[in-house]
């Protein structure tokens, strides 16, 4: 059998529910107006606390193409405030698994359906989430263009979206590429225009499809700056990856997918020390499974 090992990373091992900044190079700006972790929970809020979507619910999800299941019974339960971590081997149904949370696709059976207060309102649901993807779609028209055109689909427009727009892009550290045509950007800095766009949304919960897969070491702590900044500032973080150094930095709870089958749902810290399942073990040591 062929063995593939990841790099030992035990040292950025984090305890659930902490997460150190990972780096010195994300440019981070304080969101203005948002309210920071009220009941002192580390940024993990209390189950049902305000008047959101969250928490997210499946129950019992499938969903068949052409006959084969790719994803095959999964249920589970986030609250809201989590950074939650989507891991598994290529193939095992990430990418699927986020589409169908977000809505982009519906389960051939099971529900997914959000149980906040709020969670029963189709547009609320709609405006109150989004989703960053591993390869971003850009309009064809400058960066700044790029930002206004979420906020006029928002009925945003004047002073107030000059400020926003303004507030994003010196968040995301691109303020200086307002002017240029966004898909003329490079990998990372068309990553960090779509946070910018995700971020003008304030979404209670983001969805992030491997964000980092093909950036380089300097921008993927950007990325990830980025990405515990808006956490902090209250939205709940649901991301995809492979880089087993990334998911122990950043996530605070995993689900480990396997074929379509959700085998493991608990806090990171137990599923890193102590995997319950022969598949989770040997997804962590880097063994190739049949």
């Amino acid at each position: 059998m062929t063995v593939i090992r990841f790099p030992d990373r035990r040292g950025e091992r984090q305890r659930s529910g902490t997460c150190e900044q990972p780096g010195t190079g994300a440019r981070l700006v304080p969101l203005p107006n948002v309210r920071r972790d009220p009941d002192g929970l580390g940024g993990e809020r209390k189950a049902g606390a305000g008047a959101g979507i969250m928490p997210l619910v499946l129950d019992d999800v499938c969903y068949v193409v052409n006959k084969v299941a790719l994803i095959r019974g999964v249920s589970f339960r986030l609250p809201p405030g989590r950074r939650t971590a989507v891991l598994g081997y290529n193939g095992a149904g990430k990418s699927l698994l986020l589409r169908l949370c977000h809505g982009l696709i519906a389960p051939t059976s099971g529900r997914v359906r959000w149980e906040g207060a709020l969670g029963g309102a189709r547009e609320a649901v709609a405006r109150a989430q989004a989703m960053v993807f591993q390869r971003p779609v850009m309009l064809r028209r400058s960066v700044r263009e790029n930002l206004a055109f979420v906020l006029r689909n928002r009925g945003i427009a004047g002073a107030r979206a000059e400020e926003m727009i303004h507030q994003a892009l010196a968040m995301c550290g691109i303020a200086r590429l307002a002017e240029r045509p966004a898909r003329a950007l490079s990998g990372g800095e068309q990553q960090k225009l779509a946070l910018a766009r995700a971020w003008l949304l304030r979404p209670e919960v983001l969805f992030l499809d491997e964000p980092t897969a093909s950036l380089d070491p300097a921008s993927t702590l950007e990325l990830e700056g980025l990405m515990l900044e808006m956490h902090e500032a209250g939205t709940s973080i649901v991301f995809s990856t492979h880089d087993m150094a990334q998911a122990r930095r950043l996530a605070q709870h995993v689900l480990f997918l396997h074929n379509g089958l959700l085998l493991e749902d608990g806090p990171a810290e137990q599923f890193f020390r102590r995997p319950q399942t022969p598949e989770a073990r040997a997804f962590l040591a880097g063994d190739l499974m049949p």
